[in-house]
């Protein structure tokens, strides 16, 4: 996939957007961030769980020609945080949606471009236990309403990143043992169903909808990743006329940076 040239500010002919939970951005740049980017050669780059403050972010990933850089990291230092690197410069950039609790945790940053709205969102994970879980609904509740005023505003926009769950069984390598798991459960999934019937499109699924055994998350444990039992978790979600803009949508799981693959998506503007 080529990397997009602009001709102006006001006008995007293809681009190409990245979604990557990196792991921690420091233990991804040590393990080759900087070589993906060059070869992938995305124009914007969404990335989750930054696990860094700004000032800690490596010198190679300021110098990777992304002049258009804003990170959003969580008050606890070397936890969650997103963060986007673009190239084309933003019109708006929010940090945050007003709640604190999630705002203290880096988990929501909005990129405004004249052509769309872009945000890199890290959903909670509940893997620990039953009130994270619990806060995990709650985020999920609270992201009704900002998936609905996004709607009502009526410009294109695309919610990428990790939702920490895997929407249908061919999004799973396992969906009978873990259809109690977290990620996986019955009132995850059913969210995920109304969410996009709201009028937004899952853009990987829609390219590829017959793809199977195609993830983008493996556990360390067990050579997961090698025997490729792993989840679909990390999405881009596009309101219609956006999603019906994607040429091409990949998930580049040949890179181990992290426990989650690059999940990359051209749009013919």
């Amino acid at each position: 996939m080529a990397s997009c040239r602009f001709a102006s500010p006001k006008f995007m002919p293809d681009i190409k957007i990245s979604t990557y939970n990196v792991n921690g951005i420091r233990a991804a740049e040590r393990k080759g961030f900087s070589d993906w980017v060059k070869t992938s050669q995305p124009d914007i780059i969404c990335l989750q769980e930054t696990k860094a403050q700004e000032d800690q972010v490596p010198p190679e990933i300021m110098s990777l020609g992304y002049q258009h850089v804003n990170w959003h990291s969580a008050v606890k230092k070397g936890y969650s945080g997103v963060a986007i690197l673009s190239k084309p410069e933003p019109v708006r950039v929010e940090s945050g949606i007003g709640i604190d609790w999630i705002d203290e945790e880096g988990r929501v940053l909005m990129h405004e471009y004249p052509d769309f709205i872009l945000f890199s969102i890290y959903f909670p994970s509940g893997t620990t236990g039953d009130a994270r879980q619990s806060l995990k609904m709650k985020f999920l509740d609270i992201f009704n309403g900002v998936a609905d005023r996004l709607l009502s505003a009526n410009k294109p926009f695309i919610l990428c990143g990790d939702y920490n769950i895997a929407h249908t069984e061919i999004d799973i390598h396992d969906p009978v043992r873990n259809k109690n798991t977290s990620g996986f459960l019955p009132e995850e999934r059913e969210w995920f169903s109304k969410f996009l019937e709201k009028g937004m499109v899952d853009v990987f699924r829609e390219k590829n909808p017959d793809a199977r055994e195609v993830y983008s998350w493996w556990s360390y444990r067990a050579a997961s990743k090698s025997r490729n039992k792993g989840w679909r978790l990390d999405y881009h979600l596009a309101s219609a006329s956006l999603g019906e803009k994607a040429i091409e949508a990949e998930i580049e799981r040949d890179w181990d940076m992290s426990d989650h693959a690059p999940v990359s998506v051209v749009y013919r503007l």
